[in-house]
């Protein structure tokens, strides 16, 4: 760590705020719900709202920012996200929290990807890597403590107060980067007819729905964690332990999952990987709905659903690489919006699955889960055949 220049820090520190906004509401969801006087499954459509809003705003505003100074981008985006989670603190409605979402969303969009292309810039050429697994990894940590985090201080204080704590970091963030990030000019600027025109390429086109299908089953539940824990039996003393479980699994998978894709590919990282999801979500909803409530098999369970969730998405970056290497930039933009598109059709879906019951809401994410096997066999020949056209096209260009 303390070879890790400081100026990258703070960009890892403005990720983690990022991912501590987006994941922080699943951990207080039923006491939000009670104070704006709606239902747990109305007030996780808070997640829906900040996904579907970053999935449409990230290329429409990678497009018009492209010029945009970037220390003046990056700090804007963080006092918007401030802004807004202090606004989503203040909310006296469930419409006004809405909006405030949508405005998170904005700043989280602005913010991510640029960060993560600002770092590798700075770095030193063997070090790239490297810097953006710094930035990268704030996410993962805030993945792993943000929704913890909020049940804790829901507990200890309240959602509201939660939510304004995320805005202090956000400001703090922005005071850093304003601090140490040196002024660096803005890139050229990528029409979004161009960005937009890379999902014709057969690789690309074939494998970003299954990054949609994959969120949508494995994440889109997440923003119910709360009620699931409470079907499972768990006590409100164990909320945040068990939810620390989900955030372990999830940065232990990230990790493994990335290495394992080198080593033997993404197509079997992601078989075995959406295997493991369906066994899981089939058993949490055999758990909820006539299995035995015990403390070890929610543990075990929450464990198993974040390290099922998160193996994904180094293995689906992989293979959007390779099927347009001369547009890394812009295949993973595209990548986070489909990613952020599969958590907003997930928790929509969710929402109204829940009241029905949590273990049909398990079971429908289950087959999901199997749908993406079936997917993944069936598109596997499409995808290699547009990598292979993608490295003669580079070859050409050589």
């Amino acid at each position: 760590m303390s070879r890790i220049p400081v100026r990258t820090l703070v960009l890892g520190l403005g990720t983690f705020a990022v991912g501590t906004d987006a994941y922080v509401v699943a951990g207080f969801l039923p006491a939000m719900a009670r104070s704006l006087e709606v239902s747990e499954s109305t007030a996780g459509q808070s997640a829906t709202v900040f996904a579907v809003a970053y999935a449409v705003l990230s290329p429409v505003l990678a497009t018009f920012t492209a010029r945009v100074p970037r220390r003046a981008l990056l700090t804007t985006a963080l006092v918007v996200l401030a802004l807004a989670n202090l606004g989503s603190a203040l909310a006296p409605s469930y419409p006004v929290l809405m909006v405030t979402r949508v405005l998170a969303a904005a700043g989280a969009a602005a913010f991510t990807p640029n960060a993560g292309a600002v770092a590798a810039s700075m770095a030193a050429p063997g070090q790239r890597a490297r810097a953006l697994a710094v930035v990268v990894g704030g996410l993962t940590v805030a993945t792993a403590l943000g929704v913890p985090l909020g049940n804790l201080a829901d507990r200890t204080m309240n959602w509201r107060v939660a939510l304004g704590l995320v805005a202090a970091l956000c400001a703090l963030c922005a005071a850093g980067v304003i601090a140490v990030l040196p002024g660096l000019p803005g890139g050229p600027s990528v029409p979004l007819r161009t960005r937009l025109g890379t999902l014709r390429r057969p690789g690309v086109i074939a494998v970003l729905p299954l990054t949609t299908l994959g969120m949508m089953a494995s994440y889109g539940l997440y923003a119910y964690a709360v009620p699931l824990l409470h079907a499972l039996g768990a006590t409100p003393e164990s909320e945040m332990w068990l939810l620390f479980l989900y955030g372990a699994g999830a940065f232990a998978s990230n990790l493994v999952a990335g290495s394992a894709a080198d080593r033997y590919g993404p197509v079997r990282v992601l078989s075995t990987g959406y295997a493991a999801l369906a066994l899981t979500l089939g058993a949490f909803a055999w758990a909820t709905g006539t299995g035995p409530h015990a403390l070890p098999v929610a543990a075990l369970l929450m464990a198993a659903w974040g390290a099922s969730t998160w193996f994904q998405t180094p293995a689906q970056q992989l293979r959007l690489i390779s099927a347009a290497p001369q547009e890394t930039a812009v295949v993973v933009g595209l990548n986070g919006s489909a990613l952020y598109l599969g958590i907003a059709l997930g928790t929509a879906l969710g929402g109204l699955l829940l009241p029905v019951g949590a273990p049909v809401a398990l079971g429908v994410s289950a087959a999901l889960s199997a749908g993406c096997l079936l997917y993944l066999a069936a598109t596997r020949r499409s995808a290699e055949t547009g990598q292979l056209s993608a490295c003669e096209m580079g070859k050409n260009r050589l």
